[in-house]
């Protein structure tokens, strides 16, 4: 999804998949950029191919000024105006990114991307994001790093999983623009339940309530991944002199909860424009909502 300033045009335009093409004001690709797509396979490069073809398509629309990637299950958290203020009144792209020094994290890096990118760079963030004409332009023309995270960030790599598009775009703005972007991304996620993927909205669960505690979030929250490491060992050294017997040993890195205030021109807004998962049940109880809250 893009945002222009166009007068004479539509503010919005949404691209999508031909099969999509049951929803209204809506500009499908041209039937020749989908000839040429190929399979996207969950944690492999080819989902940071699908986010750059779609960004390489917008682009040729020079009104196009914002661009958002959203998913079939995002739904809306404010009305027209507000998201597009929010988005075009800011000099920010919001890309999530973080450093994650555990195994989930910095863990995946593979010394097969030096020297370009250092482990100390690596980054972790959502896919998530919500960019500025010009970060747009910089992600089509990269293929240095492009290429790094290609070959040497892969599940399976080294006996590591490491997963591009959690990766790349936020270790790619961290090394090359850090204060262009955000740090957190406009699209909310409830990984609260520990899983791989994140929690899923049933009917039952969309109140105002829900959709009142998401927006009135203005915090960015990111938690660190942790490992427990044993060590088979006759004894454990516990001060420089003293040994204990034990046969093993195990040290558990805690988890690291890094908070944030999320930053808007200066000043401290609500982080949220849209939220997932969302089932197609749901529909209902958010059109209902929707319509009968102008701001939610």
């Amino acid at each position: 999804m893009c945002f222009n300033r166009a007068m004479m045009k539509d503010f919005l335009y949404i691209f999508m998949h031909p099969g999509k093409s049951q929803y209204t004001r809506v500009v499908i690709l041209p039937t020749e950029i989908f000839e040429a797509i190929r399979l996207v396979v969950w944690g492999k490069i080819s989902m940071v191919d699908a986010e750059r073809r779609l960004l390489a398509n917008a682009l040729q629309d020079p009104d196009n000024q914002h661009f958002v990637l959203l998913s079939d299950s995002c739904v809306p958290l404010h009305d027209f105006d507000y998201v597009y203020n929010y988005l075009i009144d800011t000099n920010l792209s919001f890309i999530d990114c973080f450093e994650d020094p555990g195994p989930h994290g910095s863990g995946r890096y593979s010394e097969q991307m030096l020297p370009e990118v250092e482990k100390k760079e690596f980054r972790k963030g959502a896919q998530w994001f919500s960019m500025k004409r010009q970060h747009a332009m910089l992600t089509m023309a990269d293929s240095l790093y492009y290429n790094k995270f290609k070959h040497y960030c892969k599940p399976g790599m080294e006996g590591k999983n490491c997963y591009a598009d959690e990766h790349y775009l936020p270790t790619l703005f961290h090394m090359v623009d850090p204060g262009g972007i955000a740090n957190w991304s406009v699209t909310h996620v409830d990984w609260s339940e520990g899983k791989w993927h994140p929690k899923a909205y049933r009917a039952k669960e969309v109140t105002y309530e829900l959709l009142k505690n998401i927006t009135s979030i203005d915090h960015s929250l990111h938690v660190t991944s942790d490992e427990t490491y044993c060590v088979q060992s006759n004894f454990l050294v516990l001060f420089p002199i003293i040994k204990k017997d034990i046969g093993s040993c195990c040290l558990l890195l805690q988890r690291e909860v890094q908070r944030n205030p999320c930053m808007w021109n200066g000043m401290k807004r609500s982080c949220y424009l849209f939220a997932r998962k969302f089932y197609p049940e749901t529909l209902d109880n958010l059109m209902h909502l929707f319509s009968n809250f102008t701001e939610i």
